[in-house]
């Protein structure tokens, strides 16, 4: 791994200064009501969204191998923030920074370790209904800063409903600052300002909160929640004793961060052909929440967003995330008291776009039409991000996406039997369901063989019936790292079920370690060591060499039998054993 903080003077090109502070001044600007709007999201101190912003991007830009990936809040881990019980610490506060530093841990951990592969094991229909049901947890989270009415239920789900039955809750002049901040973006995000029209939003928005006060009529704003200090914040210690309540929802936070980063960078890749790495990303991802929590912010993943804004406003270089943090600092320290004056109902309003945006029916209906197992995982995820606490959900959905896996690959396990005929050509075709007499039979497994799968193999071998003497069944296995215990169980059972009825199972395999579980296993003693073949570098010479010897053994069987009966057909009627 390359990591940008080793060589400091790559980071900044003298040939990129303009457009890398000109995107530099759209991102830092537009991130300074969108970073107090994650924290308002997450149900926590909106600076704490600010700075987590502002520390989290400073700190990944200097790790990650993704050029542009701008690391900040992202709704769905500030819905996961949202759903942990911070309230009931000694210290809230102190807590959401404690867990930012623990899921920084936990990425960078992953990251050294270069885990990054293991994502692919989640699949498309976990993901998509976890991002939808995401989006509506956004809305529904936000309906009491929206309106004014302060619902109750155990759940956004019962509060939403609340509010629902209790119109008359609804304080008109929060509801018309909301309403005036959506239409705003709607409209100026299909004019030239773009992204620059979420900040003109929320400036008209808390404008017209502002006249409804001089009117007589209370709009919350961001002074009422928080105090903004002129300054930067001072680094603060982790609260070590908080730790193991955390350290479910940090892996959460941890997995959401990191399947997001992912998805950054495949989505914007790197210029001029630069390889991107996923685990230095996620060491990348993993230090900004460090800093952020050291500086007093929440947890940060990859933003979808963020990059995307930073590259559309013409970055060239990650100086350009840089120099967006340098703005939002400026913004904290000279213009603290406009901060104050953002109204929470503009902030509201820009997470229900937010929210509605992440609801992509497309990808709703393209999962569903694929099949019926990925439409109910996703159905079955979609429902608990919505009931459960996200931190659970989420969970739950990497065990949906592990059992999904293991059925999907047992599923795909296929058996097929190599014919090798008098001229040395092989063919394939389908193995027989019933052994047949005096035969060899070549079976050939396709799929991943492990414990889920071992069963499935069991049922696909030809099964031993009243007609099956004298056969060999020649089972070539090729790619198995090793054998398990639920395989090697399976084919003992085989083994002696073919033993039984006088026939025998041999084996062909290229790999030693394989070979020496069977040892272990005791399987040798029921197969023989002679019957296991070890595969060589010419490709179907050891599977020729047992086929060869298989037939052998086969004739010599049937000749015994036929031996057997000429004996028996020369004692007298009564002496012969039917």
């Amino acid at each position: 791994m390359k990591f940008p903080i080793m060589s400091p003077r790559s980071i900044f090109r003298r040939g990129t200064f303009k457009d890398d502070a000109m995107a530099g001044l759209v991102l830092g600007v537009e991130s300074v009501p969108d970073g107090l709007a994650n924290g308002l999201l997450a149900g926590v101190n909106p600076l704490a969204g600010l700075y987590a912003y502002l520390y989290g991007m400073a700190g990944a830009t200097l790790f990650t191998s993704t050029t542009f990936m701008a690391v900040q809040g992202t709704g769905a881990m500030s819905i996961i923030v949202a759903d942990v019980d911070l309230a009931s610490k000694n210290d809230p506060a102190r807590s959401l920074f404690t867990l930012a530093i623990l899921t920084g841990v936990v990425m960078i951990v992953v990251g050294l370790l270069r885990l990054g592969s293991a994502l692919r094991f989640v699949s498309n229909s976990v993901m998509t209904g976890f991002v939808g049901a995401v989006g509506v947890n956004i809305v529904l989270g936000q309906l009491d800063n929206f309106t004014g009415y302060k619902p109750d239920g155990p759940n956004r789900l019962v509060r939403a409903f609340d509010l629902l039955i209790h119109p008359g809750g609804i304080q008109l002049a929060t509801l018309v600052v909301g309403v005036v901040t959506v239409g705003l973006i709607l409209l100026l995000q299909k004019t030239k300002l773009d992204a620059l029209g979420l900040v003109v939003a929320i400036v008209v928005g808390s404008a017209v909160a502002a006249v409804a006060g001089k009117l007589g009529y209370d709009v919350a704003v961001v002074g009422d929640v928080a105090d903004v200090p002129s300054s930067l914040p001072l680094p603060v210690l982790p609260v070590l004793g908080d730790i193991p309540t955390l350290i479910v929802p940090a892996l959460s936070l941890a997995f959401v961060g990191l399947v997001q980063g992912a998805g950054v960078s495949a989505g914007f890749p790197n210029r001029e052909g630069e390889r991107t790495h996923a685990s230095q990303d996620f060491v990348g991802q993993g230090a900004g929440n460090v800093v952020a929590g050291l500086f007093q912010g929440m947890p940060v993943g990859g933003s979808m967003s963020g990059t995307s804004l930073v590259v559309q406003a013409g970055a060239r270089s990650r100086a350009s995330l840089l120099y967006a943090c340098g703005v939002m600092a400026l913004v904290i320290v000279f213009l603290a008291p406009v901060v104050e004056r953002v109204a929470m109902p503009a902030l509201a309003g820009l997470l229900i776009v937010v929210g509605v945006g992440t609801v992509r029916p497309s990808k709703l209906l393209a999962v569903a039409r694929t099949g019926t197992v990925p439409l109910v995982v996703m159905i079955i995820t979609f429902v608990l991000t919505i009931i459960v606490p996200l931190q659970y959900a989420v969970l739950v959905g990497v065990g949906i996406s592990v059992i999904l896996f293991v059925i999907m690959q047992s599923s795909r396990l296929v058996t097929r039997r190599i014919l090798i005929r008098e001229d040395g050509t092989a063919v394939e075709t389908s193995p027989p369901n019933t052994l047949p007499r005096s035969e060899v039979v070549i079976v050939q497994p396709y799929g991943a063989i492990f414990f889920a799968t071992a069963a499935a193999l069991f049922d696909r071998m030809p099964q031993v019936g009243p007609e099956s003497h004298g056969s060999v069944v020649i089972l070539r296995i090729r790619g198995a790292d090793e054998a398990g215990a639920t395989l090697l169980d399976v084919l003992k059972k085989y083994a002696l079920s073919l033993n039984e009825a006088g026939n025998k199972l041999v084996v062909v395999t290229d790999n030693e370690q394989l070979i020496e579980q069977l040892r272990l296993g005791g399987i040798l003693d029921v197969l023989g060591a002679d019957n296991v073949y070890r595969g060589t570098a010419n490709i179907g010479e050891a599977l020729r060499r047992a086929h060869s010897e298989a037939q052998d053994w086969v004739r010599q069987q049937a000749a015994q039998r036929n031996d057997f009966r000429e004996d028996r057909a020369e004692l007298p009627p009564d002496e012969q054993d039917p």
